[in-house]
């Protein structure tokens, strides 16, 4: 009769199945996109993946395009950096660093975030093994009071052995003489990036690029309060708890280390044994 093979095995409930699942899968996709605003596909794909829902990306890709849900990149710029000073510069130590664990290299950098009339600067501590935010702080004024009052925050926090590498830019507010002093007191080993050089901290530049994507363009602030009441929560419970980090195997930070603190554990239970004997 010259029927495809398809026509003769069809049958409407089967159909009628599929276009129900295909929707309820996009309209997942969609909450998870109005919750992440700065999900691709390949991230979405592995959040439904941690839901159990087993998925191709290349028909997550499809559905956010025929759906309009691909994220648009908006890019800005502000200088934040402030090199020209008389205070002592110092090498980078991360470059030829191989991480193996948390507190071993922290991070640092400042950015702008755009109000009515003026800007709020960021500034913030990242963890580089887990690229979790262990510290933060806001101002309407770029001076050093910011980094330090970040700094004191992910100390109190995260009380790192001495040895601990501290990697920023070669800006004044990280080159001053209270930071620096404050770094030394707690014993770390300082590290800059080369002047006009944002590869070298790229990890702060990709943080920066989620908030800006994610949280900041997606509100009008208007204050100072404006963003002090959304930004520390974006880090707190969405960048730190649930936003999925390509680099450390698409889980969150917290995750991450929680999974890495019960491995170390394992690790040494296994090799209690054998140290005993």
């Amino acid at each position: 009769m010259k029927l495809p093979r398809s026509s003769y095995y069809y049958t409407p409930t089967a159909s009628i199945w599929k276009d129900k699942k295909d929707a309820n899968l996009r309209d997942r996709i969609e909450q998870i996109v109005c919750e992440f605003a700065g999900y691709g596909y390949r991230r979405v794909a592995k959040q439904l993946h941690r839901e159990g829902i087993q998925v191709n990306h290349k028909k997550v890709l499809r559905i956010m395009r025929e759906s309009s849900l691909l994220c648009a990149v908006k890019r800005s710029y502000k200088r934040t950096t402030n090199s020209q000073h008389p205070y002592p510069r110092y090498p980078n130590l991360v470059k030829d660093t191989i991480i193996t664990g948390i507190n071993q290299v922290w991070v640092a950098d400042i950015t702008y975030i755009r109000i009515a009339a003026s800007f709020v600067y960021l500034a913030v501590i990242l963890d580089s093994y887990s690229r979790k935010a262990v510290g933060y702080a806001l101002s309407d004024r770029l001076e050093t009071g910011l980094t330090v009052t970040a700094l004191r925050m992910a100390l109190a926090d995260r009380q790192p052995l001495p040895g601990c590498i501290h990697h920023s830019d070669q800006g004044v507010q990280y080159a001053s003489c209270d930071y620096v002093k404050e770094l030394k007191q707690h014993g770390f080993l300082i590290s800059m990036a080369r002047k006009g050089n944002p590869y070298e901290n790229a990890q702060a530049e990709s943080f920066f690029k989620t908030l800006k994507y994610e949280e900041v363009n997606l509100w009008n602030y208007r204050t100072l309060a404006d963003v002090i009441e959304r930004v520390p929560y974006f880090i707190q419970e969405v960048y730190n708890t649930k936003r999925l980090h390509s680099s450390i195997g698409y889980v969150p930070p917290e995750e991450f280390e929680a999974s890495e603190i019960v491995k170390d554990r394992n690790d040494k239970t296994e090799l209690l044994p054998a140290i005993t004997n």
